[in-house]
């Protein structure tokens, strides 16, 4: 959703997702389904692609490939009854026929695939797809890959049109009305949030993301930052045999211009694959805002008495330059042995040439005051990160024991420059002339290691332990009319060092899973500041450990109907910037900062979910958070006011999650989701007593439509109703966005085009109110945007198996950034 440049977080808080127990669940089971694949002679066949269904809708769950004996096995399967098919070039699709999943497991009977003639004259076209949206126990899945809305776009906007997502104008993410995420990309946390994050999901195209996975409560072995759950970002890693790779152009329209292309290239052999790629984006854009100021004197009767407003208005244009780039390679060791290393980079470069009018007047007097201001910003952030992993296999009589291990080192820099010129009066040359430079460092390492290990046939013991450490070394310094302000300039450095272990226990019956477990970690944080603050402690030294617990049940009545029930304790530390006591001048009459003295937020979160015919969900679920964090604009004198992060006494949150996707026609797919849920806010801030609640109403609906030959498009909406979020309350808003793609050239080739909020519903009006300060603001971006965007696939078309690997820097890089 839209809020202003540097108001944070118009999203309610509040929804924790409908997959919260079926979350923990799913992780829960040990059950899995082996079998081979062989011709009619009784070769095996390798590299056959390998697609697990249900019985009842033939939906698909996942897809696997064969290998060089012709086997197959999926792992960790809810109970239920599914259906396997196989399919290779040259050969007919071969069927399993209908069968039941236990918590001993499943082995299929050979598959046996016949010669096709057809296929034999000429390559196959594989005509099918993933839908967009997919449901599972404890996810739900957005497949980006092939996508029509994706063409040309950015991972950002792709992730505002996932079900349950939304984005506020200071770029800090929600999901079903809850912020405080963890993100993940592959497996991977970057060091960043709020406007940093989006910066990097704006460079990273669309079109080299393989799915999005929202994950609303995670069990104890994922890190416990995160009230609102994870949002993990999967990039395509291909699969096929040889060298091959993707390229990518786009142009966009708004009527600002933005471009962006990339590459990607994998090389793949027995026991190696050595992948990499490269990005690009050149990216205008324009945000306007408008902005009207109370101020008001103590209360002293019924009515308050104005004594001052402000009005203005804000232009800021500017460009957006990235380079994004990654290097890696995986290895078999053995046959049960794996490692592999990544290396990335990323540099960023932003510029920003805005203006701003302005109208002071002090109502008592009668005096106005008219400034017209230029503001000029850069903002440079280049980046170098590196994760070594790990992973082996053991066999024994109760399943496979894993071990896993991950090394993750990442040094991140900021030069950014600002110059605010401002002219009372109309004068000609500016009366005041404010220049600040700020250089920052910061250094993340971690390192994890985790084990799984079998007990017996129906119960898995989970356990791990993770360290890590940050360094943060911020300078700035500012000048007014030329002269260093001392009151302004500063030096801080924060160190962080969080040691944690966890274990889970997961029991399962070919109906029933239970799951529970502990997760504690010790912070041990020092900040400390050069230059001391009028009414700042200079230093804080905060050293504490906490638990978390997590447990679920899963129990499925029949085929048609299940439920889970979960419960978790979750914290969301403060970001590293949301601790710098830095001020940055936003305009005249308004600057932000951070504020030394926040404290995290923990919240214990609860849900129950039914599911009907594995695809329609209903979930309930409540959260009580103490301390909560929220970004507020707050006053500070008559006529100035100051952006902040504060901590609130509580929140209450109660949700309803409605999921169903709908097939209308063999060639019309819907996938619809809405999110009804309350805040109520409680606490003391500016001299407000803030006791408020109000009730919000999330709609997503996506449509998917294929035409044949080569044509599909896609259709997608979503609205807000009205938001309560702390002091803000935000009138509805929405957008509609289309597209429409021509497949050539036997599919290597796509050309696609797409327009983003047609009707330009997305600007927001909001207003926040104090008891001696109410704000009006009005904000809009280019966000109608035409997109025409060309990809093609080259190289060799067989196809290997791989699997995914996470890797380990986690809870500190999600923080780097500040924001959420």
């Amino acid at each position: 959703m839209k809020t202003t440049f540097y108001a944070s977080s118009l999203r309610p808080l509040g929804f924790l997702a409908l997959g919260l127990g079926t979350s923990l669940a799913t992780h829960a089971q040990t059950a899995a389904i082996t079998g081979a694949v062989r011709t009619a002679a009784g070769a095996p066949v390798d590299y056959a692609t390998i697609t697990l269904h249900h019985a009842a809708d033939s939906a698909v769950v996942k897809t696997e490939f064969s290998d060089e004996k012709g086997s197959f096995r999926f792992e960790q399967l809810a109970g239920g009854s599914y259906l396997v098919a196989a399919s290779q070039v040259g050969f007919g699709r071969q069927w399993s026929k209908p069968f039941s999943v236990t918590a001993a497991g499943v082995t299929l009977p050979t598959l046996t695939l016949a010669n096709s003639a057809a296929t034999q004259l000429k390559e196959v076209t594989v005509t099918g797809q993933r839908p967009m949206y997919e449901r599972e126990a404890d996810r739900t899945i957005v497949n980006v890959e092939g996508s029509t809305l994706a063409a040309g776009n950015t991972s950002l906007d792709v992730l505002r049109r996932a079900p349950g997502v939304t984005i506020d104008n200071n770029d800090n993410l929600a999901l079903r009305g809850k912020q405080g995420l963890l993100v993940l990309i592959d497996g991977k946390r970057q060091p960043m949030t709020g406007t940093e994050l989006a910066d990097y999901l704006r460079a990273l195209p669309a079109d080299q993301l393989k799915n999005i996975e929202l994950i609303t409560n995670p069990p104890a072995k994922y890190d416990a930052q995160g009230g609102a759950g994870i949002i993990a970002i999967n990039l395509r890693k291909d699969q096929k045999l040889g060298t091959n790779g993707t390229l990518n152009l786009s142009y966009g329209h708004s009527p600002y211009s933005k471009y962006t292309g990339g590459v990607s290239l994998n090389h793949r052999r027995k026991g190696v694959n050595v992948f990499g790629s490269y990005n690009y984006a050149d990216r205008k854009f324009l945000n306007q805002l408008t902005i009207n100021r109370e101020f008001y004197a103590p209360a002293s009767g019924a009515e308050r008495e104005i004594i001052s407003t402000t009005s203005q208005e804000n232009r800021i244009p500017g460009n957006f330059r990235s380079h994004n780039w990654k290097a890696g390679a995986d290895i078999n060791v053995s046959e049960r042995t794996v490692l592999g290393g990544v290396l990335s980079g990323l540099d960023n470069l932003s510029r920003q040439d805005g203006t701003n009018n302005s109208l002071i007047t002090d109502v008592r007097s009668g005096r106005a005051q008219q400034s017209n201001s230029t503001n000029y910003r850069t903002s440079h952030n280049p980046n170098l990160a590196g994760s070594l992993n790990f992973r082996h296999t053991f066999k024994d009589s109760l399943g496979a024991r894993e071990l896993s291990a991950d090394a993750d080192y990442a040094h991140y820099s900021t030069d950014r420059y600002q110059k605010l010129a401002t002219r009372l009066d109309g004068e000609s040359t500016p009366t005041q002339e404010v220049i600040s430079n700020q250089t920052g460092t910061l250094t993340i390492q971690s390192a994890k290691v985790d084990y799984t290990q079998p007990l017996t046939k129906q119960l898995r013991l989970e356990a791990g332990a993770k360290i890590s450490s940050v360094t943060a070394d911020n300078d700035v310094q500012f000048l007014t009319n030329g002269q260093l302000d001392l009151g302004r300039s500063n030096q801080f450095t924060y160190e962080e060092n969080i040691s944690a272990g966890y274990f889970n226990l997961n029991y399962s019956q070919p109906k029933l899973t239970l799951q529970a477990g502990l997760r504690g970690e010790q912070t041990n944080a020092v900040g400390r500041q050069t230059v001391v603050q009028p009414g700042v402690e200079p230093n804080f030294d905060r050293h504490y450990f906490q638990l978390f617990p997590s447990a679920a049940l899963k129990r499925q009545f029949s085929e048609q109907h299940e439920t889970s029930l979960s419960l978790s304790r979750r914290i969301d530390r403060p970001s590293y910037r949301q601790l710098n006591p830095f001020r940055v001048i936003i305009d005249k009459t308004t600057s932000g900062g951070g504020n030394p003295y926040l404290r995290p937020q923990t919240s214990y979160n609860l849900e129950l979910t039914h599911t009907f015919q594995q695809k329609y969900s209903l979930g309930l679920s409540y959260s009580l958070t103490s301390q909560p964090l929220i970004e507020v604009v707050q006053p500070e004198t008559d006529s100035t006011v100051l952006s902040t992060t504060r901590n609130l006494r509580q929140r209450h949150y109660y949700g309803l999650t409605f999921t169903a996707p709908v097939e209308i026609a063999k060639w019309w797919t819907v996938y619809n989701n809405a999110v009804l849920y309350y805040n109520r806010f409680k606490g003391d801030l500016a001299g407000t007593n803030l006791n408020r609640g109000g009730v919000s109403l999330d709609l997503t609906s996506n449509h998917t439509f294929t035409f044949g030959k080569g044509w599909s498009a896609e259709l997608s909406g979503n609205y807000q109703s009205r938001q309560v979020y702390g002091f803000f309350v935000q009138r509805p808003l929405g957008q509609v966005s289309a597209g429409v793609q021509k497949s050539l050239w036997n599919r290597k080739g796509n050309l696609k085009l797409s327009v983003a909020d047609l009707f330009y519903t997305l600007p927001a009006r909001v207003v926040s109110t104090y008891d001696n300060y109410v704000e009006r603001f009005y904000q809009r971006q280019d966000s109608r945007v035409a997109t025409l965007a060309f990809s093609y696939r080259f190289g060799n078309d067989k196809v290997a198996p791989t699997k995914r690997r996470q890797s380990g820097a986690e809870d500190e890089k999600r923080r780097a950034g500040g924001g959420q």
